[in-house]
């Protein structure tokens, strides 16, 4: 029994001392700052929309280099409804996407499975009307190259077809009318999230970021300073 509880309380102070790692390092590395691009060309606006445990990217939904309701259909929504101005992307683990709509319906058995890389992810789109910039919806503005770079990083995080439209998730539950989940590429864990993601996304495009975070509030950080 002596040998239990002595090898038991290794166990939980070596889980302690490895979770305070963590977390350390993510505070550091969410507050050191991978500096914007020098732009000489403010030409698409995009915002960085952060919540308690998420970020997302809104775009504009047309522009001279993409048109995304012509891959992110509107008829995957519920309505259909085509009258947007803007298309908001977000990243993550596909088991919290379509098993968790609210954190009642948390299972361990989810968390487990999102945390040490044996879930799937996906990608959840929602058509917006307009847009209200506030402390936690920042306004970016970008040059067309940039644009184009950003672009090609959300695309290269979808799944597609042979003839290269993103495959939508038919047997997903949507959360509102105008919203749809495709399936994506990547793998979601403690040191690539939704926001890990959301960051890397802001550096392919040469946008000020974290060196890494987890979290949404290292995003948050960044843009208030």
């Amino acid at each position: 029994m002596r040998k239990f509880l002595k090898y038991t309380g290794y166990t939980l102070l070596s889980l302690i001392l490895l979770l305070l790692l963590y977390l350390g390092s993510a505070w550091v590395l969410s507050h050191l700052t991978v500096k914007a691009e020098a732009n000489t060309a403010y030409q698409v606006p995009i915002y960085v929309k952060t919540s308690a445990v998420h970020t997302d990217l809104i775009l504009p939904v047309k522009t001279e280099l993409k048109d995304w309701s012509q891959s992110i259909l509107y008829t995957n929504t519920r309505t259909g409804d085509t009258a947007f101005n803007f298309i908001a992307f977000g990243w993550g683990d596909k088991g919290f996407y379509l098993e968790t709509p609210t954190w009642s319906d948390l299972k361990a058995s989810t968390a487990f499975k999102a945390a040490f890389w044996l879930s799937s992810s996906a990608v959840h789109t929602n058509y917006l009307r307009k847009v209200k910039e506030s402390k936690t919806c920042v306004k970016v503005e970008l040059s067309n190259e940039q644009y184009q770079r950003l672009i090609t990083f959300i695309q290269k995080s979808l799944q597609t077809t042979v003839t290269g439209q993103p495959i939508a998730i038919s047997s997903a539950k949507s959360y509102g009318d105008h919203d749809a989940f495709y399936e994506a590429t990547g793998k979601y864990s403690l040191f690539h999230t939704c926001n890990t993601w959301a960051n890397n996304a802001l550096k392919s495009c040469g946008q000020k970021a974290c060196w890494w975070t987890p979290f949404s509030n290292g995003i948050e950080y960044q843009y208030e300073k």
